[in-house]
Protein backbone atom coordinates (compact mmCIF):
# COMPACT_ATOMS: atom_id res chain seq x y z
CA UNK A 1 0.00 0.00 0.00
CA UNK A 2 1.54 3.11 -0.92
CA UNK A 3 -0.03 6.54 0.87
CA UNK A 4 1.04 9.82 -0.16
CA UNK A 5 1.24 11.14 3.51
CA UNK A 6 4.60 11.54 5.14
CA UNK A 7 4.92 10.21 8.24
CA UNK A 8 6.57 11.86 10.86
CA UNK A 9 9.81 10.48 12.26
CA UNK A 10 10.69 12.77 15.18
CA UNK A 11 11.22 11.89 18.46
CA UNK A 12 7.89 13.73 19.71
CA UNK A 13 5.61 12.08 17.27
CA UNK A 14 6.93 8.15 17.45
CA UNK A 15 6.18 8.72 21.23
CA UNK A 16 2.79 9.62 20.62
CA UNK A 17 2.06 6.89 18.51
CA UNK A 18 2.68 4.25 21.44
CA UNK A 19 -0.10 5.70 23.08
CA UNK A 20 -3.02 3.63 21.56
CA UNK A 21 -0.99 0.52 22.25
CA UNK A 22 0.44 1.43 26.19
CA UNK A 23 -3.50 1.84 26.67
CA UNK A 24 -4.55 -0.95 25.79
CA UNK A 25 -1.97 -3.65 27.13
CA UNK A 26 -2.60 -1.52 30.46
CA UNK A 27 -5.90 -2.39 30.52
CA UNK A 28 -5.48 -5.81 29.50
CA UNK A 29 -2.74 -6.49 32.24
CA UNK A 30 -5.29 -4.50 34.86
CA UNK A 31 -8.22 -7.44 33.73
CA UNK A 32 -5.73 -10.16 33.97
CA UNK A 33 -5.04 -9.20 37.47
CA UNK A 34 -8.87 -8.77 37.96
CA UNK A 35 -9.25 -12.29 36.71
CA UNK A 36 -6.47 -14.21 38.11
CA UNK A 37 -5.86 -11.89 42.11
CA UNK A 38 -9.68 -10.22 43.04
CA UNK A 39 -9.92 -9.07 46.21
CA UNK A 40 -8.18 -5.12 45.94
CA UNK A 41 -6.94 -5.53 42.69
CA UNK A 42 -10.07 -5.02 41.11
CA UNK A 43 -10.56 -3.00 37.72
CA UNK A 44 -12.53 -0.24 39.10
CA UNK A 45 -9.37 0.13 41.48
CA UNK A 46 -6.35 0.19 39.69
CA UNK A 47 -8.05 2.21 37.21
CA UNK A 48 -6.01 5.27 37.89
CA UNK A 49 -2.90 3.46 36.27
CA UNK A 50 -4.43 4.04 33.01
CA UNK A 51 -4.30 7.62 33.71
CA UNK A 52 -1.19 7.75 34.78
CA UNK A 53 0.18 5.32 31.64
CA UNK A 54 -1.56 7.84 29.46
CA UNK A 55 0.09 10.93 31.83
CA UNK A 56 3.86 9.79 31.27
CA UNK A 57 3.52 9.36 27.86
CA UNK A 58 2.04 12.71 26.81
CA UNK A 59 4.76 13.94 29.55
CA UNK A 60 7.81 12.40 27.35
CA UNK A 61 6.27 13.39 24.44
CA UNK A 62 6.28 17.10 24.86
CA UNK A 63 9.89 16.63 26.64
CA UNK A 64 11.03 15.13 23.63
CA UNK A 65 12.82 16.86 20.87
CA UNK A 66 11.24 17.93 17.65
CA UNK A 67 14.53 17.66 15.65
CA UNK A 68 13.27 16.55 11.81
CA UNK A 69 9.46 16.95 12.65
CA UNK A 70 7.49 16.75 9.44
CA UNK A 71 5.21 20.18 9.02
CA UNK A 72 3.88 18.79 5.69
CA UNK A 73 0.57 17.89 7.20
CA UNK A 74 0.00 21.55 8.70
CA UNK A 75 -2.77 23.09 6.35
CA UNK A 76 -1.19 26.28 5.26
CA UNK A 77 -1.93 29.65 7.16
CA UNK A 78 -3.48 32.25 5.42
CA UNK A 79 -1.62 34.43 3.69
CA UNK A 80 -1.38 38.41 3.98
CA UNK A 81 -3.06 40.71 1.95
CA UNK A 82 -1.23 42.79 -0.42
CA UNK A 83 -0.01 45.62 0.12
CA UNK A 84 -2.66 48.67 -0.32
CA UNK A 85 -5.81 46.28 0.22
CA UNK A 86 -7.51 46.42 3.05
CA UNK A 87 -8.19 42.72 4.70
CA UNK A 88 -11.58 41.69 5.08
CA UNK A 89 -12.73 40.88 8.80
CA UNK A 90 -15.06 37.93 8.71
CA UNK A 91 -18.56 38.80 9.99
CA UNK A 92 -20.33 36.30 12.39
CA UNK A 93 -23.33 34.94 10.89
CA UNK A 94 -25.97 36.17 13.51
CA UNK A 95 -26.17 39.34 15.32
CA UNK A 96 -24.61 39.78 18.30
CA UNK A 97 -22.12 36.79 18.15
CA UNK A 98 -19.05 37.29 18.87
CA UNK A 99 -19.49 40.43 20.45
Amino acid sequence: MSDNKIRCRCKRCTIRSLMGPAVIITIGILFLIDQTHGGFFQFMNLLPVVLIVIGSILLASALAPMDGHNFANVPPSATPAPPGVSPTIPQPPYPGQGQ
